[in-house]
């Protein structure tokens, strides 16, 4: 039996790093932002879009001074200093609406080019 099964449209990618108390490096995932990622989720699953759409756990992606964070793939898209209400629009206009908020978008500068392998 050979059966397909298709890729989602989305994948979401959500740093959950939490830093130890006293650490100099800043965490993702603090009291302010503890449930970020289970509201991401139960947004989707609202929507009906949990399945095309796949919440991913993380730890650090790298860009802590701006969290929380999170990727949004296909494109490569960095999402910053998130909030609630800043992942619902992510979820109507880029998700949904399939237009990045640019607004919301790591500033280029942090953002470069891949590096080239």
């Amino acid at each position: 039996m050979n059966m397909t099964i298709p890729q989602p449209t989305f994948y979401i990618l959500k740093c959950e790093q939490s830093s130890p108390v006293n650490m100099p490096k800043p965490s993702c995932v603090n009291d302010d932002s503890r449930d970020l990622f289970n509201h991401m989720a139960q947004s989707l699953m609202q929507k009906g879009i949990m399945g095309p759409v796949q919440p991913i756990r993380t730890s650090c992606l790298g860009r802590c001074q701006m969290g929380p964070v999170m990727l949004v793939e296909p494109g490569h898209y960095m999402y910053v200093e998130l909030t609630k209400e800043k992942i619902d629009k992510i979820i109507e206009q880029h998700i949904i609406g399939k237009k990045p908020v640019s607004k919301y978008l790591i500033d280029e500068k942090f953002w470069a080019s891949p590096v080239e392998l």
